[in-house]
């Protein structure tokens, strides 16, 4: 997009899908026109910059931050941490989600984790999981798209696969475990199963095979047509998620179905289940588990107000 613009609101989107979706997220809640910054990365990206800059963006990204500067600006990511600040020292207040890696203090605000530990500081919300684009009203607009899904039986269980992030696919024993995992919790569901670029073929392979004659739907990474992802979110009773992924896991919960964590994690992601289990969102996927009451989470809609309260778009 070119400048120009007179929207009071740019959001910085990383090419990264789930770092963008947590800005992305932050913007749509607010309910006003917004921009959207597609950024860019050169070499220069890789170097931890600690001072506010444009030097990571390649050139077209450079091109499209021109003024007039909106009131506010939000991003997420490192990478994109010293392009706000840029724009900070240019009278646009700042709002960022995930560590920025330097220049804590200089965002107007800033939206951690509670796995990350933040610590406590005037300019910090601290939410529980992560900021996600999956509100209310983009559940009620899935479940009309993707009616189909009510033809299944139920109970509907929603089954998001992930891998491991620095890996070759899901490891084959845990893929092979997976479904009669689900199944001998919910044995007379229908599963409603999608697997992910991390996931690998063979782990992919597994799964597939183990869903015969079973009530299902499957869609694997790459196949043709769209995704029924936002559709199996809306229609699942309970949804089983593997722990490696921070965004499956904050998307789920922001449905009104219990989540159940089929895979143990360390780092990080091990701390963000135990957030979601603390919060009472989440419960670790086992044969004797119970659904529970679950109210969604929606923690991109608190950052929203946090941020009217704030006075950051006057």
């Amino acid at each position: 997009m070119s400048g120009g613009t007179t929207e009071a609101v740019w959001v910085l989107a990383d090419p990264r899908a789930g770092t963008a979706n947590q800005a992305l997220g932050i913007a749509e809640r607010l309910g006003v026109p917004f921009r959207v910054v597609e950024l860019g990365w050169s070499a220069w990206a890789r170097v931890p910059w600690p001072w506010p800059t444009l030097a990571g963006l390649d050139a077209a990204s450079r091109a499209r931050i021109v003024p007039p500067w909106p009131r506010l600006v939000i991003s997420a990511g490192r990478r994109s941490a010293p392009v706000a600040l840029w724009l900070g020292q240019r009278g646009v207040r700042t709002v960022h989600a995930m560590r920025p890696g330097f220049g804590a203090a200089r965002f107007d605000l800033l939206v951690l984790g509670r796995h990350d530990r933040p610590r406590p500081a005037p300019n910090v919300i601290e939410i529980v999981g992560a900021c996600h684009r999956v509100s209310a009203a983009v559940l009620a607009q899935a479940r009309a798209e993707w009616a189909e899904l009510a033809a299944l039986p139920s109970p509907r269980v929603a089954v998001l696969v992930g891998g491991p992030v620095r890996a070759e696919g899901l490891d084959r024993g845990t893929a092979a475990r997976l479904i009669p995992r689900v199944l001998a919790r919910f044995p007379d569901a229908s599963l409603l199963v999608t697997t992910s670029r991390r996931t690998g073929t063979e782990a992919t392979a597994l799964i597939a095979a183990a869903l015969a004659d079973r009530p299902h739907r499957l869609f694997r990474w790459g196949d043709a047509g769209p995704n029924p992802y936002l559709g199996y979110l809306a229609f699942a009773d309970a949804i089983v998620v593997t722990g490696d992924s921070v965004s499956m896991l904050a998307e789920a919960c922001a449905t009104a179905a219990p989540v159940f964590v089929a895979t143990r994690e360390r780092g990080r992601h091990e701390r963000m289940i135990e957030s979601l289990m603390n919060a009472g969102r989440a419960r670790p996927l086992r044969v004797a588990a119970a659904p529970f009451p679950v109210t969604p989470l929606d923690e991109a809609d608190r950052v929203a107000a946090a941020i009217r309260a704030r006075g950051l778009l006057d």
